[in-house]
């Protein structure tokens, strides 16, 4: 073997149609055989009836796949420190398999069901006055440190979330360790008010004709399913 490409594959409803998702997922040639690569690309996107994602394309991946009709999605981050808070009168903010498995219903639950076992995804859900914000993140490294947060996938109230930032932040400190949230607009909805806004932030790319760009979130992807 000389030369591998990793995708993982999913079935998931966008706006009451089910769509099929390829996510190229690792990109590998040796060395003596790049002049192969292209082919290899080509012949993973001839598969028919896939919307295609990139999330982790490296920078020379980049180019090719625009190359390869492929767009950049809107990856506007914020790098917001995640600052101790005490807890707030009304608020839940947990992990706790038993509560989560119990307030989630519909897409996220099933989203949950997916990903409870996945070695990358953390999943957190903020509970109040009846309704519930479901975040699941991973941990991201940055200049070889592990202590940033990525959020992957956001479900129940946005508005809930933004409320609950604030303490999301502080269990993601405390709990883990994770002294920033590389908090992608797109993803979460808001930008936290505390933060800097990233000059760079990494590609995500989509080659799909019919699902829009706020569709896409992170799951079924390398993304959750492998840590680094």
């Amino acid at each position: 073997m000389v030369g591998v490409y990793l995708a993982v594959y999913s079935a998931r409803e966008v706006n009451g149609v089910q769509r099929r998702f390829c996510n190229l997922a690792a990109f590998c040639v040796l060395e003596d055989y790049r002049a192969h690569s292209f082919r290899l690309m080509r012949a993973i996107l001839a598969q028919k009836g896939f919307e295609f994602t990139d999330f982790s394309p490296s920078g020379n991946v980049v180019a090719l796949n625009k190359r390869l009709g492929f767009t950049s999605l809107d990856t506007a981050t914020r790098l917001a420190p995640n600052l101790p808070r005490l807890p707030r009168r009304g608020l839940t903010v947990t992990e706790n398999p038993r509560l989560i498995a119990g307030v989630l219903t519909g897409r996220d639950a099933r989203v949950y069901r997916d990903h409870v076992d996945a070695p990358a995804a953390r999943h957190i859900v903020a509970i109040s006055q009846g309704e519930y914000s479901y975040l699941v993140a991973r941990k991201d490294r940055r200049k070889r440190l592990p202590v940033f947060s990525s959020p992957l996938y956001v479900g129940g109230s946005r508005e809930l979330l933004r409320r609950a930032w604030p303490q999301i932040g502080s269990h993601l400190l405390l709990r883990h360790a994770e002294l920033a949230t590389l908090a992608e607009r797109r993803m979460l909805g808001f930008a936290p008010v505390l933060g800097i806004d990233v000059g760079t932030p990494r590609s995500k790319m989509i080659r799909s004709g019919t699902v829009p760009a706020e569709d896409i979130d992170y799951l079924y992807s390398e993304l959750a399913l492998l840590q680094w």
